[in-house]
């Protein structure tokens, strides 16, 4: 450098990016400034997120890692565009998984919640709440989450129960919350009720058998994977239209091991199809045959506790359902109504997704809440436009839920969560308590012992967070929220509660604007994620090795709308090194005079590099703009990707240097679009990867924040289409020149001596000292004498470089690399084949990781074909 540049700390940037020594206190200093900190009364326009609260049990996972990506990127471009941001933070109690996490720290004591009673046992979970609760709002920090914490809310504090309170008085009240008999999900481990989210389905080993009932021509066969509820049937069933059994429908068959007759029934819910088309009907175990039950007025007998103990009176009374369950079949065999066997028989079976207990379908007394005039209006407001889904594929996805919704169950037989605010009075009275009510007093009151499921409260978080029911500054300015982030897996268990309650609660106001649905985070093999494949990754373990941003652009470079993700840590090293590559550029070009200071020279004062590289750049802004806009979050990060890597740093960056050793006003010139295109570019990167831009952007500009600067706008000036095409010639000679030396067998920085012909007639006479200095070509002395040549076709004509290779090339040394990379190629060869030969491979992995083989092979078959001529043109020696 040859003068003294401003902003002098540019010089104090180290040699290499070291993401452990910044990410901290950089994050610290944010929070600090208050940069995160949404202002009610501010007159921007307003961007809202809240954050889908994960458990207070949880750590971060890879889909954490994902949502928040997403969602920080979202709001640190709005902020830099002039929006007044709020993402507000927050968690969720997590009823079930918290409870359970208190209740075995009391059974490492020997003591159980029902030793220390409720009051007690709440008292422990908060104590554990606050000591051990909410690591994964630290992990948030390391992450780089720009959210609003002076707003942070949990579902179980003062004014969310408030809020839930409320809500449960107002549907109460209108007649959307009632009290029945229905079949629920069961845990018999955690004693509780369960949604649809918290059933895990696995294929499991069981068996079939087939029974007898009656005998005679009376008898019928019944086919079943749990023999233990045959004691509660109270009825078989057929289809109407079934011939077989015609003349059985109205009469009675004797039930085995009960003495008990019920009747055949016909009923268009049996497949005549499906085993003997007779089935046996369980009312109170099982939903299809409680719905059986209700059109036929058939009985339901419950013969199962809370714990899944058979409570029918007899031989198999007190047994667990499965010691009961080959106990019966035993006994029905030895009265010979076994009729067949089938072992193993691999089903579907639902576990608890806490306990991984299998789910007893059981009738049981819950409140529900009546869905229906809820659901239409949560698909009206997709329909007619308030609330946009994205992609739009999955709208059908929605509609399909909410047109169907069955009545929702929302009570759970726990102690830690919000409490059913209804009292039973001792001559039959409910009373329904609203938040500002007393509830009622006097002997034989007592409160309802159930708590709402989870996603009751979760259900109400993008208004409860802001300060509903009360009118707050906070509701009026940020609500309805903008978008919602999250897969695509939860659609119907969150996102349709939360439609339901905002509409309701807002007076037809929908709680958010859009909705982005991402898909899930597979392993490199497109597999799920899980503990017992052994193969899930660790977000916190990527974000030691590589750092924030390189995990960040990692995850966003995958997320495509709708699809899921196969995960590779090789994605991870790849963006660590795109990091990487950003800085040593950055770096280069501070060091080489690139500064904000200086403004660009007019156009015509600009070489076709500069002219080329502020058109791409400008192009580059409106193409991430429309793709932050449709949430097309891996298509920008490409875009962002190939402009810095190949377009700015392996061209541009090259190019300047040859323009910049000229000197005069043509080095200046370079430096100052030097620093307007690194000013925009990290502009561009600053909402995916935060920390390394924050640290170069202030080194460049000696700016206050990139989180607070301006998001750059499109300069709007006619691209030069024919700098752009000089300059993609020049780009391809001096590639083909470079392709052309390595197949020589020259080393990459050898300079040989070489005659340019045609150079002004192909438009590139400008361009001669760059591809020289690229291309590593001297100029031709006297006496210079071509041994080799090649042509290039160029958009203005042909190009043909006269080389001079006598002594450049050591045959020997030449002829032993050559076969190396030749060995390698045909390993690598031979090992796609044999992939892609392999149907186990090519039927299960995804498309992409196929194709990406194909692609392997062909270019190793291309490097083959390559190398054996290289050899075969070789001198010997």
């Amino acid at each position: 450098m040859t003068e003294t540049l401003p902003h002098q700390a540019r010089a104090d940037l180290p040699p290499q990016w070291n993401p452990a020594e910044v990410e901290g206190e950089l994050y610290e200093r944010w929070v600090e400034r208050g940069y995160f900190t949404a202002d009610a009364s501010s007159d921007k326009p307003p961007y809202t997120i809240v954050i889908p609260p994960p458990n207070v049990t949880g750590t971060l996972h890879m889909g954490h890692a994902l949502d928040h990506t997403l969602m920080d990127s979202l709001t640190r471009r709005r902020r830099m565009q002039g929006y007044e941001v709020l993402w507000l933070p927050g968690m969720d109690h997590a009823g079930i998984a918290t409870q359970n996490v208190v209740e075995r720290e009391l059974a490492k004591e020997g003591r159980s919640r029902h030793d220390l009673g409720r009051e007690a046992f709440v008292e422990r979970v908060w104590d554990w709440k606050a000591e051990y609760g909410g690591r994964i709002l630290g992990q948030m920090r390391r992450l780089g989450d720009g959210v609003d914490w002076s707003r942070e809310r949990f579902t179980m504090d003062e004014g969310l129960s408030r809020a839930v309170q409320t809500i449960f008085k107002r549907l109460f009240d209108d007649g959307l919350i009632y009290r029945a008999e229905r079949i629920i999900n069961w845990c018999p481990r955690c004693r509780t009720a369960l949604s649809d989210i918290e059933v895990e389905h696995s294929e499991d080993e069981g068996e079939l058998v087939s029974i007898r009932y009656g005998d005679g021509e009376n008898a019928i066969v019944v086919a079943t994977t749990r023999a233990e509820t045959m004691l509660g049937d109270t009825a078989v069933a057929v289809h109407p239209d079934d011939e077989r059994y015609r003349h059985l429908v109205g009469t009675e068959v004797e039930l085995p091991l009960t003495g008990r007759r019920i009747p055949v029934v016909a009923d268009a819910h049996v497949d005549p199809e499906f085993g003997t088309g007779a089935v046996k009907v369980t009312p109170a175990h099982d939903p299809n045959d409680f719905e059986i039950g209700q059109r036929h007025d058939l009985p339901s007998l419950t013969v199962m506790d809370e714990r899944g103990n058979i409570t029918v009176h007899g031989p198999f009374e007190g047994l667990d359902r499965f010691e009961a369950r080959p106990a019966i079949v035993a006994a029905l065999r030895q009265q010979g109504r076994i009729v067949a066997e089938k072992r193993p028989y691999v089903h579907s079976v639902g576990h608890c997704s806490r306990c991984d207990t299998v789910v007893e379908p059981r009738l049981s007394m819950q409140w529900w809440v009546k869905v229906e005039p809820l659901a239409k209006a949560a698909g009206d407001a997709v329909r007619d436009g308030r609330t946009t889904i994205h992609p739009p594929e999955l709208a059908k996805r929605y509609f399909d839920w909410v047109d169907d919704m069955h009545d929702w169950c929302i009570s759970r037989q726990l102690w830690w969560g919000h409490r059913i605010p209804v009292w039973y009075g001792p001559d039959g009275e409910v009373v329904c308590v609203g938040p500002d009510e007393q509830p009622p007093t006097g002997e034989g009151w007592r409160q309802d012992p159930d708590v709402l499921d989870t996603w009751f409260s979760s259900g109400l978080w993008p208004f409860s967070t802001l300060g509903w029911p009360d009118r707050t500054e906070d509701l009026a300015r940020f609500y309805p929220t903008s978008v919602l982030v999250t897969g695509y897996d939860i659609l119907f268990f969150w996102v349709a509660r939360m439609m339901l309650f905002g509409l309701y609660a807002m007076d037809g106001r929908q709680p958010f604007d859009n909705v982005f649905l991402h898909g899930l985070i597979r392993d490199a093999q497109g597999k799920k994620m899980s503990k017992s494949r052994g193969n899930v990754i660790d977000p916190l373990d990527w974000l030691d090795r590589y750092g924030a941003d390189a995990l960040r652009f990692t995850l966003a470079r995958g997320a495509n709308p709708g699809s899921d993700m196969a995960l590779a840590e090789e994605w991870a090293a790849g963006s660590r090194n795109f990091c990487t590559k950003l800085w040593n550029a950055s770096r280069f070009a501070m060091m080489n005079g690139a500064t904000v200071e200086r403004a660009v020279p007019e156009r015509d004062r600009l070489t076709d590099a500069d002219r080329w590289i502020l058109d791409r750049l400008d192009a580059t802004v409106g193409e991430v703009d429309a793709l932050f806009e449709g949430f097309q979050f891996a298509k920008l990060c490409d875009a962002l990707y190939h402009f810095t890597w190949d377009e700015f740093c392996d061209w541009y960056l090259e190019l300047a240097k040859v323009q910049i050793a000229e000197g005069g006003e043509r080095a200046e010139a370079t430096r100052a679009v030097l620093g307007r295109v690194l000013d925009v570019l990290l502009r561009l990167l600053h909402p995916v990867i935060p920390f390394v831009t924050e640290v170069l952007w202030t080194a460049l500009t000696g700016g206050e924040s990139l989180v607070v600067a301006e998001w750059p706008a499109r300069a709007g000036a006619p691209a030069d289409a024919d700098a752009e095409r000089r300059v993609i010639g020049a780009q391809k000679l001096i590639t083909e020149i470079r392709r052309f030396r390595s197949d020589q067998g020259l080393k990459p920085g050898q300079r040989v001596a070489a005659r340019l012909v045609g150079l002004a007639e192909a438009e590139q006479g400008g361009h001669e000292a760059a591809v020289r200095s690229l291309a590593r070509l001297d100029a031709p002395a006297d006496g210079f004498t071509a041994s080799a040549s090649l042509e290039v076709g160029l958009p203005g004509g042909t190009v043909v470089v006269e080389l001079d290779l006598s002594g450049a090339v050591d045959v020997v040394a030449e002829r032993k690399r050559l076969a190396k990379d030749l060995a390698a190629a045909e390993k690598e060869l031979a090992g796609c084949e044999a992939k892609l030969g392999n149907p186990k491979f090519t039927d299960k992995a995804p498309a992409d990781v196929v194709a990406k083989i194909r692609d392997r092979r062909d270019a190793a078959a291309a490097d083959i074909d390559r190398l054996r001529a290289r050899l075969a043109a070789l001198p010997e020696g």
